[in-house]
């Protein structure tokens, strides 16, 4: 059986600095999609030159951040003395826990010379126990993230995060969950299983696909419904197409999330700023590391 679709969305322009970014979650119609909260996808875009391209340093608590970077150049910094450059095709991950303040720059890729950059950026909320403990950090290179051909020379499947098959992330799994950017090649097709009572949503980033016979088109975000069933992926154009899957199990507890700040209730919210404005999370030094 095939998975019907909860409904269909495209994102609002939240640009930072150079970067054309549209806010693809939370939205209008859900707040997460499984354990993520937070999904802001940077489009792809030509630098002249290196130009680089960020928020500054700021806090974050009670969740993890994920970027994955198709092309381009992430430079993070964090005030748990963390420090690292991932390139197209990598990750970065960062259990902000109890605080932390990190900045991330984007820019072109320094190892390849590619003047492009485009990028996704997810939360993944924490349970609530999770949220009180210490930061973490991984950096992973394209080369690390677990990758598998698809029958019939239809494409291939990136695990960015959770698992597939035989693959599986380095990210750790605080709850069920599932990441996968997956590429089918023209006139190909991919049929993918999603349990029961699962969340999943698909977001195309650069062409229009088939999706248990709807078209959908670039730019759509699109959540499917929680009954056990198949989402079949169809690519009829003349070149190859690319789909964000992602998802997992229902987060269980109350949200409350205010700027970079995603917790379990009003008062976690406040002492969270109070802490952050206390100077509990530390210092960022921008020159560690930095090679």
């Amino acid at each position: 059986m095939n998975k019907k679709t909860s409904f269909s969305t495209k994102g609002q322009r939240a640009d930072i600095g150079d970067l054309t970014i549209y806010r693809l979650l939370a939205n209008r119609y859900t707040d997460a999609v499984g354990p993520f909260v937070f999904l802001d996808h940077i489009v792809p875009k030509v630098l002249a030159a290196a130009m680089a391209s960020g928020t500054g340093g700021h806090p974050h608590r009670g969740i993890a951040t994920l970027t994955y970077i198709i092309e381009g150049e992430d430079e993070h910094f964090d005030s748990a003395g963390n420090y690292a450059k991932v390139y197209s095709g990598g990750v970065q991950w960062m259990k902000a826990g109890n605080g932390i303040l990190h900045d991330e720059t984007l820019n072109i890729d320094s190892s390849t010379g590619t003047n492009r950059i485009h990028a996704f950026q997810f939360w993944v909320n924490l349970p609530a126990k999770n949220k009180a403990e210490k930061p973490e950090y991984l950096a992973i290179q394209s080369n690390e993230v677990p990758q598998k051909s698809l029958p019939n020379d239809s494409g291939w499947i990136k695990v960015i995060a959770g698992g597939y098959e035989d693959l599986s992330s380095r990210i750790p799994n605080y709850s069920e969950q599932f990441l996968y950017h997956i590429h089918i090649e023209a006139g190909k097709n991919f049929t993918i299983f999603i349990e029961e009572k699962l969340e999943v949503a698909a977001f195309l980033p650069s062409t229009n696909a088939i999706l248990n016979e709807a078209e959908f088109q670039t730019g759509e975000f699109i959540e499917f419904d929680r009954i056990a069933g198949e989402i079949i992926i169809e690519n009829k154009l003349q070149k190859a197409t690319d789909i964000i899957l992602f998802g997992g199990a229902p987060y269980t507890e109350t949200i409350v999330a205010e700027g970079p700040f995603v917790m379990n209730s009003r008062s976690e919210i406040a002492d969270a700023y109070r802490d952050f404005y206390a100077g509990k999370y530390g210092e960022i030094n921008n020159q560690k590391g930095r090679v």
